[in-house]
């Protein structure tokens, strides 16, 4: 068991089919039926009705959401962050090499924008659905940690199919293991400052070009 639950009304059966409706379903019909410009509308009623089965699910310590800050790891922080541009910068200058935007005037006001919104409209709402809720609701599910920790970045990685980019695919992979671990180990607000970090990086080196809904191409 990774974690514990007071939600023992549930049957096990009833959790496993809201897991697959939450976090395969929603993410295929996003990808499929919904318009691009919909995306942050669903993703807000993806984040109610997330916090409203996390608060079904009883015991659940809602403080954890706004403490936390004096055990964020400061230096990993620094190093991933300078490390997800590295990357960023290098795959957008092989595969896009024309996407690479020089720092204007009008781009860095573009940049300050995103820097500001994307850790409250985008990163905060998938935190809340893919690591308080993900561990505390469904943990239960999985009788191993690394288990729970490997789906999670699996479902996370789905989660973002609206793109179709096998880019996006591994690099949210490979981001929700480490999300998910920060969150385990050092709580909800190191989880949330590295997701914005990575994504706000990922924006200034250019690689907001595979996270653009304008530029998605459904392949049917």
């Amino acid at each position: 068991m990774v974690t514990d639950t007071t939600d023992t009304i549930r049957p096990r059966t009833w959790l496993w089919i809201e897991f697959a409706a939450l976090y395969i379903g929603a993410p295929l019909v996003i990808a499929i039926f919904l318009p691009h410009g919909m995306l942050f509308p669903a993703l807000a009623v993806f984040s109610i009705a997330g916090l409203m089965l996390l608060w079904r699910t009883g015991g659940f310590d809602w403080r954890s959401l706004v403490s936390g800050w004096g055990r964020v790891p400061w230096l990993f922080a620094l190093a991933f962050t300078l490390g997800v541009g590295l990357i960023g910068w290098a795959i957008i200058a092989a595969t896009n090499p024309d996407y690479l935007r020089r720092l204007t005037p009008e781009r860095l006001r573009f940049l300050a924008m995103i820097w500001v919104l994307y850790p409250l409209l985008s990163a905060l709402p998938q935190e809340l659905i893919f690591r308080p809720l993900f561990f505390h609701r469904f943990g239960s599910l999985f009788s191993d940690v690394r288990v729970a920790v490997v789906m999670n970045a699996a479902i996370f990685s789905f989660a973002h199919l609206m793109y179709w980019s096998a880019v996006v695919a591994t690099m949210t992979f490979f981001g929700g293991l480490i999300f998910a671990l920060a969150y385990l180990w050092r709580g909800f607000a190191s989880a949330w400052l590295l997701h914005a970090l990575a994504g706000n990086m990922l924006f200034t080196t250019g690689m907001g070009y595979y996270f653009w809904t304008g530029n998605v191409v459904r392949p049917f």
